[in-house]
């Protein structure tokens, strides 16, 4: 099975060309051409299940278009979609900012899904999907050190309730490093598939490892990669593995 995780940044771009006439003018224009090509990038690597970070569902940018239906419908897939703002946030108010969520795409039967919010930072969000034999997660963490260790907390806490073997995936926001989450990772149990340690961020000089798959031992990875592609500042990674069988579950 493949899975690809992949911070889109709305679709609006990266390099020299976002940053001009003026510092992040690129966040304000247009974003179909661009996600046009994220939609082929997807479509040429044909993951069964796809997590998407700074999805826009549809603000003036995309012309009213969900961006996660979108690349969910020209790939034949179902998709689930949520703002990544607490459900009482004065943000899901703004213009173009309660556009902003998160989303899985996937081809897979989905047993249950749900939407869970931490109790701390901007960015609460946090999707779970549980398939047959196994449950994934997907976040996008503060940009803040303090509240990014709150949630971390708060996303252990949800753990409790899995009884099946666990993909955590998203845009960790880890600017201190991979030692940030070596307690929750240690906690929870959960091995990080880009065991070389990738780079993912930023995706035209990649120095840091912001984006992360982690993963319960029983899910085994039998191939990592992080492609060289430039549709967003962060890279997507991709991740092969073999789900845990239902007989090692029910055992």
């Amino acid at each position: 099975m493949k899975f690809a995780l992949y911070n889109i940044r709305y679709a609006t771009g990266a390099g020299v060309g976002y940053h001009f006439p003026l510092p992040f003018s690129g966040y304000f224009r247009p974003s179909k051409k661009n996600l046009e090509r994220i939609a082929e990038f997807l479509g040429r690597e044909d993951p069964d299940i796809i997590g998407l970070v700074e999805v826009d569902e549809g603000s003036y940018r995309s012309k009213d278009l969900n961006q996660a239906e979108y690349i969910a419908r020209k790939m034949g897939y179902a998709h689930v979609y949520e703002s990544k703002y607490g459900e009482s946030s004065l943000v899901r108010q703004l213009p173009v900012l309660r556009r902003q969520g998160n989303a899985f795409i996937t081809n897979q039967s989905i047993t249950a899904s749900q939407f869970h919010f931490f109790k701390h930072g901007m960015k609460r969000l946090v999707i779970e999907l549980e398939f047959d034999t196994f449950t994934i997660f997907l976040v996008h963490l503060s940009l803040k050190y303090r509240h990014r260790q709150y949630q971390l907390g708060d996303l252990y806490g949800l753990f409790k309730n899995v009884t099946k073997p666990m993909i955590v995936a998203g845009d960790f926001n880890a600017f201190w490093g991979k030692r940030e989450l070596d307690l929750f990772m240690g906690a929870a149990g959960l091995v990080n598939a880009n065991g070389k340690g990738l780079a993912t961020f930023p995706s035209h000089a990649p120095k840091r490892q912001l984006d992360f798959i982690l993963h319960s031992p029983e899910i085994g990875v039998t191939d990592f990669r992080v492609p060289p592609v430039q549709f967003s500042d962060h890279m997507p990674l991709v991740c092969e593995f073999t789900p845990p069988k239902p007989a090692a579950i029910s055992a």
